[in-house]
């Protein structure tokens, strides 16, 4: 027995639509957008903790240059030890310093973006 053409199923592969309003419904990336209060508050925490990372390594960085003018003032004749240590004594401490910011920044705005996507 053939089946009602009225009786046919239908399936739905594709995500479900909402019809109506969305009042209900929290989206903190459309309050950043909007620049809302809540907005705001993401922004304004995102930068306070990017600005305490980089607060960091200026505090890092003055610990370790800082000294060095006094260091040399003690010793006036050693010209090429202050080359060597301004050259290869510095560098490697300021490139793992740079490596160690940037990624403090990304993980910052990461937890930013997964704070936001998340609910």
């Amino acid at each position: 027995m053939p089946q009602d053409p009225t009786e046919r199923r239908v399936v739905v592969t594709g995500p479900p639509r909402r019809a109506g309003s969305t009042s209900g419904y929290y989206r903190p990336r459309t309050e950043i957008d909007e620049q809302t209060t809540l907005g705001h508050t993401y922004v304004r925490s995102l930068m306070r903790t990017q600005l305490r990372a980089a607060l960091g390594v200026f505090a890092v960085l003055v610990l370790l240059v800082g000294p060095l003018p006094l260091a040399f003032a003690a010793a006036p004749d050693a010209r090429r030890l202050e080359w060597a240590v301004l050259g290869f004594g510095l560098y490697a401490p300021l490139v793992l310093l740079a490596r160690w910011y940037v990624r403090r920044a990304e993980r910052n705005e990461r937890d930013l973006v997964r704070l936001v996507e998340d609910r």
